[in-house]
């Protein structure tokens, strides 16, 4: 079990990304996952799906705001503003990212990104919104540069909502603990596989 929890620790980030193309001054390719320095010649946004299906490139007018100004969500569970400001941005066709506030390690998160608490809270490159407005959200994102009706490819998705606070990788003692369990299990495994495979009547020194 220890052993799958480290597992999940050092993939759920890579199951579903946005990911951003960009070349620098001297002309060189970079693939990152924050968005490039605003320095960048060319700048793409490419969305990596968990179900396999590879990328979709936005269209180079948004994915210039994308990059000049990425949007970030704020929400929680159970949250009808949250829900509201969802869906806004599903039906405008904004690319963003959702962090999601549920630990106390989220809260601790949310309050150095800018809120008192309140959610949702929307991120507009530095423009910060607190609640939910849809007329004022509305019109932040359109001062941004994104533009009013959707204009999405098609098979474009947002990455998957991800905590607000990064997981916390697992400490030396906790991956040592992982690795003897792991010695252990096998060690039982390779016992069991012994015992049943032995015949019954074989020699008290009997070796496979």
């Amino acid at each position: 079990m220890k052993r799958a929890v480290l597992l999940l620790l050092l993939t759920a980030s890579a199951a579903h990304a946005q990911m951003y193309k960009w070349k620098d001054e001297r002309g060189v390719t970079h693939f990152t996952e924050t968005p490039p320095p605003a320095s960048a010649k060319k700048a793409e946004v490419k969305n990596y799906g968990s179900g396999g299906t590879g990328s979709v490139d936005l269209p180079q007018e948004l994915a210039e705001v994308v990059r000049a100004r990425p949007v970030v969500l704020y929400t929680s569970a159970k949250c009808a503003p949250c829900d509201q400001a969802r869906q806004l941005l599903l039906t405008r066709g904004i690319p963003y990212r959702e962090k999601t506030v549920s630990s106390d390690d989220d809260h601790d998160a949310l309050r150095k990104a800018g809120s008192n608490g309140e959610l949702p809270m929307l991120l507009v490159g530095r423009t910060r919104q607190l609640g939910f407005e849809a007329a004022t959200w509305d019109g932040v994102l359109t001062e941004a540069g994104y533009p009013p009706t959707k204009m999405l490819p098609a098979g474009y998705a947002n990455p998957a909502p991800t905590p607000a606070a990064p997981p916390r990788p697992p400490s030396p003692e906790e991956v040592a603990r992982a690795k003897a369990d792991a010695a252990k299990a096998a060690a039982a495994a390779e016992k069991a596989r012994r015992e049943r495979d032995t015949p019954q009547n074989a020699p008290e020194n009997f070796r496979f």
